[in-house]
């Protein structure tokens, strides 16, 4: 049975949830409970003060606020990890099974991945936002037979509509529509002829359309998915920096922030255009659709990547624990 550590104190209703918490947890997970008033000591008051309720279970650490959802997580996560534990010591002693004493290839790469998974989902996402900024600088030097490789890959992730995409090399950095008012800018069928209707043949011409020498060539990721990847990039990156500890972003801020931004810019456009025109017309500009994907996009990985530390961080103790017992079986024997 796992042993669970809540550092609360009076007054804290927060602590009082808590406790009601883990204890209609107590079934699902079973726990030894054992709660630490922390103005019973000074360095208690100083390290937690301003974080309790704190729930501690193993190597695992929960900070208020939490839902009863992150603590049956935890507490999980920590149930899992003893049983593992229980059963490697188990195979020390018994010597079976033998596999259990012994570190495979496959050991080793999980510890490697728990440890620099998020140096290899950064080098991913850099080469997969990298292509399409690389296809308008291959049309700029000639090689077209290269560019045409990376529109033609990145058009089954992405509409690639040239008036809602960034351009490079020419004399604007984009090209919207008329529609959309964007003051400065030259509309995109002034610019370069190409019609921007609604029809299915006007939207395949813009689709097609990659630019010339005078209006510069076109990204081959529309603006809004530039936003997307751009802000899972940018967290990342500070995710790595921080050393992977930047608790998760609540799932109520990740729908104020990340989606409702986003679902209303696109589902106004969408239902205001043929074939629905529910709504008077309305296009986007290029900033809007960049920066709505750029919030979905931060707030995703913001709410999804330090999930996933938590179970590299199982996987990192887990490994690490077994690697510790295979050395030490070979010191002094399965016997």
């Amino acid at each position: 049975m796992i042993e669970v550590t809540l550092y609360s104190r009076s007054d804290c209703h927060l602590c009082e949830e808590a406790k009601i918490d883990l204890a209609a947890l107590q079934e699902q997970v079973p726990h030894r409970l054992k709660v630490v008033d922390i103005d019973s000591s000074p360095d208690l008051t100083k390290r937690y003060g301003l974080e309790v309720p704190v729930v501690e279970v193993g190597p695992y650490r929960l900070k208020a606020p939490f839902s009863r959802q992150e603590l049956r997580m935890t507490l999980g996560a920590a149930q899992d990890r003893d049983r593992h534990i229980s059963d490697l010591d188990e195979s020390i002693q018994t010597g079976m099974p033998p596999q259990a004493n012994t570190w495979t290839k496959s050991d080793a790469f999980s510890l490697w991945i728990s440890r620099h998974y998020m140096a290899v989902f950064n080098l991913i996402v850099l080469v997969f936002i990298g292509l399409p900024f690389l296809a308008p600088v291959l049309l700029k030097v000639g090689a077209t037979g290269p560019a045409r490789v990376i529109y033609s890959a990145y058009r089954l992730t992405c509409h690639q509509l040239a008036f809602r995409s960034w351009f490079l090399f020419g004399e604007q950095a984009a090209y919207p529509r008329a529609a959309a008012d964007v003051q400065g800018l030259v509309p995109f069928q002034q610019a370069t002829g190409v019609s921007e209707g609604d029809t299915l043949e006007e939207h395949l011409a813009a689709q097609n359309f990659t630019g010339n020498p005078v209006v510069g060539y076109k990204v081959a990721f529309c603006e809004r998915d530039i936003g997307i990847y751009g802000g899972i990039l940018v967290f990342g990156v500070l995710f790595s920096l921080t050393g992977r500890k930047i608790p998760p972003l609540p799932w109520y801020l990740w729908i104020l922030i990340g989606i409702l931004p986003i679902a209303v810019d696109g589902v106004s456009q969408l239902i205001s255009q043929p074939p629905l025109s529910f709504i008077p017309y309305r296009e986007s500009t290029p900033i809007l659709r960049s920066l709505t994907g750029f919030l979905f996009g931060f707030s995703t990985a913001w709410l999804g990547f330090p999930m996933v530390e938590e179970s590299m961080r199982e996987t990192r103790q887990i490994m690490g624990d077994k690697l510790k017992r295979v050395k030490r079986v070979k010191e002094i024997g399965p016997g």
